[in-house]
């Protein structure tokens, strides 16, 4: 007979982990719901919208760059971008300094679809969050202490 397995919580909704895990799948498929007519993953649309966060500030964006906003593996985004390059969402140049490095850019598609995308997955995160209500702001603060906290350690 296997042995009785301890569990520090007592019931799996006192798990914050767990609670966590569940809203994300649900959060993820509601995600998906607006994306996919776009033709984009989710991890595509946050690479996306990395590049066209950091381009406002840089007309250099590499691949480096994109990772450490996305907070996500560079081998993936490596991946990632080769795929949005096939879609056309994006161009990849020669850095002008760095032999190793490509210049990231969206294209006038990418920009199409990425405004058609951030105007959906914004109003799939009011509506899905919008049970917090004034205490949005916590949340999102909360969160940013946990990553912040957490990635440290990454």
């Amino acid at each position: 007979m296997p042995k009785k397995i301890e569990f520090h919580f007592k019931k799996p909704e006192d798990s914050p982990g767990y609670l966590l895990g569940q809203l994300t799948m649900l959060w993820q498929r509601k995600q998906k719901r607006v994306l996919d007519p776009l033709d984009l993953t989710h991890t595509q649309f946050i690479l996306l919208c990395a590049l066209a966060w950091l381009s406002r500030e840089n007309d250099q964006v590499t691949q480096v760059d994109i990772a450490n906003q996305g907070n996500a593996d560079r081998m993936m985004v490596s991946k990632v971008l080769r795929t949005l390059e096939e879609k056309k969402f994006i161009t990849r140049h020669e850095h002008p300094t760095d032999t190793r490095a490509k210049t990231i850019r969206l294209t006038a598609e990418g920009e199409k679809v990425l405004q058609k995308a951030i105007v959906s997955v914004e109003n799939v995160d009011l509506e899905f969050f919008n049970k917090l209500g004034t205490g949005l702001k916590t949340f999102n603060s909360t969160m940013a202490a946990l990553i912040a906290q957490n990635d440290q350690e990454a």
